[in-house]
């Protein structure tokens, strides 16, 4: 969800154009001889860019792809989607489900064990979801787990986090009981919200996520050996990790750049073994040439990049203007001049594939004539004669700043409105618009899971902890409570598209384009898992 950024974002959620960047400065970066590829030796070290410092490594404060795409490594669910992106036996060694697909039961393996050798328990999971739930601690993932009955009375404390359907029958097994038949949720269990925390470690420390070392407790494929802030991230094989066998590689070395040109230059001096999304950033203007070579990989991604309006801002509170700006953006001259990594313009907030279509389009593109109109009306509505300047807001990034320049150009040549640029770090823009201290920002939303409804919820409520528009309508939160309790999938889908129209009437935020993840990669280097949810899977990869 969030910010996998890309925010993605994510947010976040580390995808295409996405997150800021920190200084890079690492002392054996140019040696080329830690990499797999980079001294003609196969030693099993992998090298990449993350681009930034992760928002948090605590699988429940962590809202966004950076984070997440470290997370994925160190950490383990109930579940982990597989190569082909389903969703298969992980923590749990046995799941069953009752005939109502109310209740689950995971039986967590007797060999699952803590990077400090604790058992995994069922407890853990508890701990972790539980404290998730509890506002106090301010998880922008919360809703994640308002598919637990209890769950979204429990954090908005209306009910007690004690009567939430989560269960622990003993050390090994854990009961689930939903709010409502969710038939992805053996997904979202691979999701990192969802992720176990050691709850002695945690509970002794609650700093513990915050730096490499003892505190540092994981479950996953890989263990954190090392953190430089804003520099790099270590991770080693971890040998109590239940599927030790099935991972190859020994080390994985994660660089914080922050110019996509130095990245691509670090991977050709064979300093890098991967360059691009989705962790990481190609430099657009290279993009041309790499396909060219024919080296490029180019797959699309189920997530779109868009422009959040801050709906309490006088001029944007108005649905008229907030349409007029959305239909004055020509998307096809961004993908085409701008981002060039066959990115598709975003004529809908849903990227048609999370539907099983293959278009939706809901508005028309570069539509200048009826944005004047709405333009017009809308002010007339507000009882103003012209709009004032207008601030668009980005995280530092190369990418980030053409496409703000491109639109900044769009809205004064088209509308006649003037618009200023503010980029910020990537941690102070994404406190800034989440205190609503923005007039518009870009973000980018990249699925969760492959369905509408991780696209669409985010909007539900005014206070959600993703819905920075602070936008509410109560006919949408009607539709997208009512999908929660459709079991029949074509009249599912057919209330989230009738919630989604009201989103795009109301358009509290303007979708720009949907995202492509394009990056290149060693010759040897083998097996890297790359979901279309821009998930990053190093568990199986390996050098030949």
């Amino acid at each position: 969800m969030k910010k996998r950024l890309s925010i993605l974002f994510s947010m976040l959620l580390v995808m295409s154009l996405f997150l800021a960047a920190c200084g890079f400065g690492g002392s054996d970066s140019g040696s080329g001889k830690e990499g797999g590829s980079g001294d003609g030796s196969k030693e099993q070290a992998l090298r990449v860019n993350i681009k930034t410092e992760p928002f948090s490594l605590n699988p429940g404060l962590a809202n966004d792809s950076v984070s997440g795409n470290v997370l994925r490594q160190t950490f383990e669910g109930l579940t982990r989607l597989d190569k082909d992106g389903k969703p298969t036996e992980a923590m749990a060694e046995k799941i069953n489900v009752s005939e109502d697909k109310l209740t689950y039961t995971f039986k967590i393996r007797e060999d699952a064990k803590w990077t400090n050798g604790d058992p995994v328990t069922a407890q853990d999971f508890e701990y972790a979801w539980k404290w998730v739930l509890d506002a106090k601690n301010e998880s922008q993932y919360a809703e994640m787990l308002y598919y637990v009955k209890g769950g979204e009375a429990a954090h908005k404390g209306q009910g007690n986090i004690d009567d939430v359907g989560i269960k622990v029958v003993d050390d090994k097994t854990l009961e689930v009981t939903l709010d409502h038949v969710t038939p992805y949720f053996l997904e979202l269990t691979a999701f990192y919200t969802y992720f176990p925390v050691n709850k002695k470690v945690a509970e002794a420390n609650d700093k513990w996520y915050t730096d490499a070392g003892e505190n540092y407790v994981s479950n996953g494929p890989f263990k954190m050996s090392e953190w430089k802030h804003s520099d790099e991230i270590v991770l080693e094989a971890n040998d109590t990790y239940w599927d030790k066998d099935a991972v190859k590689l020994d080390k994985i070395n994660m660089y914080m750049i922050n110019e996509p040109s130095t990245e691509l230059s670090m991977f050709e001096k064979d300093e890098l073994d991967w360059a691009g999304n989705p962790i990481g950033q190609l430099p657009t203007d290279a993009i041309p040439q790499l396909k060219d070579k024919g080296n490029l990989n180019i797959e699309v991604k189920t997530g779109t990049y868009m422009y959040k309006f801050n709906t309490q801002e006088e001029a944007l509170s108005n649905a008229k203007i907030r349409k007029a700006l959305t239909y004055a953006i020509d998307r096809k001259a961004i993908v085409e001049n701008v981002t060039k990594a066959e990115q598709v313009p975003a004529l809908a907030m849903v990227p048609p594939q999370a539907y099983g279509d293959e278009k939706n389009e809901l508005f028309k593109d570069a539509d200048v004539k009826e944005a004047k109109k709405l333009l017009d009306e809308g002010l007339k509505e507000l009882g103003m004669s012209e709009l004032p300047a207008i601030k668009i807001s980005y995280n530092t990034d190369e990418g980030h700043q053409k496409i703000a320049q491109a639109i900044q150009d769009m809205w004064t040549k088209n509308l006649g409105i003037k618009a200023e640029l503010n980029n910020q770090e990537w941690n102070v823009y994404i406190d800034e618009l989440q205190k609503g201290n923005y007039e518009v920002g870009r973000m980018g939303w990249i699925g969760d899971f492959n369905d509408p409804i991780t696209f669409l919820e985010m909007f539900k409520d005014k206070d959600g902890g993703n819905n920075d528009t602070f936008w509410e309508n109560a006919e949408y939160k009607k539709l997208i409570d009512a999908s929660r309790g459709e079991t029949d999938v074509e009249k599912r889908l057919d209330i989230l598209k009738q919630a989604e129209q009201i989103l795009m009437d109301e358009m509290p935020a303007a979708p720009i384009y949907y995202y492509t993840d394009a990056w290149i990669q060693s010759d040897s280097l083998k097996d890297v898992t790359v979901l279309s949810t821009g998930d990053v899977q190093f568990k199986w990869a390996h050098f030949e």
